[in-house]
């Protein structure tokens, strides 16, 4: 358990604390997150609700892994403008999910310590496996939503003639320039909560 704590004390600091994702240090939270997905077999492992967040924490990271490798591949493949620009806002994608889900998973458990260090009994009930994962659902439908959206900037460029699917799309775009407005004061708005927690746990 000393090993998954230290992890998430690296997490909090690589995407609650850091202004920017870093290449390093997304490199060696990756590492980290394959070393913590193995400890995570173990049967000595107790499965409790914050076992869940942090093996979903690890997941994320997985699109570390995959936006870190593309961008390596692109840069030895040469490709076409429109499939190169498709490409790039992919790997984009990749790095915001990661970012964005880990994030709010790790706001999670930052309430659910807050939850058992104030409110232990009255809260019981929802500090269990199964809320941990219909929460972590959520988080993850939410994060692929934003990011399907993101993607779909891409085709700005694509000549659609169907009027239906023109309307469609002129609504992804605008919705997609709403969620952008709203990306940093909610960004900063997690960093705020996180820190009241951390405040009000350990002083």
């Amino acid at each position: 358990m000393k090993d998954l704590q230290r992890y998430l004390v690296f997490k909090y600091i690589q995407y609650l604390v850091l202004p920017s994702p870093n290449t390093i240090i997304t490199l060696l939270g990756f590492l980290a997150s394959l070393y913590v997905m193995l400890i995570l077999t173990f049967p000595s492992v107790s499965r409790k609700s914050t076992v869940v967040f942090i093996s979903n924490i690890a997941h994320a990271d997985i699109l570390a892994g995959c936006s870190i490798f593309s961008a390596i591949i692109a840069g030895m493949i040469k490709s076409e403008t429109s499939s190169a620009s498709i490409q790039f806002a992919l790997r984009q994608n990749f790095q915001i999910a990661n970012v964005h889900a880990s994030s709010l998973l790790l706001s999670c458990v930052s309430l659910e310590a807050f939850l058992i260090a104030f409110f232990p009994v009255e809260t019981r009930h929802m500090r269990n496996v199964r809320c941990a994962k219909v929460t972590s659902k959520i988080i993850w439908a939410a994060v692929i939503t934003e990011c399907f959206l993101y993607q779909i900037e891409c085709i700005k460029c694509l000549d659609v003639s169907h009027r239906q699917i023109q309307i469609l799309m002129n609504f992804c775009y605008d919705t997609t320039a709403l969620l952008k407005l709203f990306m940093y004061p909610i960004g900063i708005l997690l960093r705020i909560f996180n820190g009241y927690l951390f405040y009000k746990i350990y002083f």
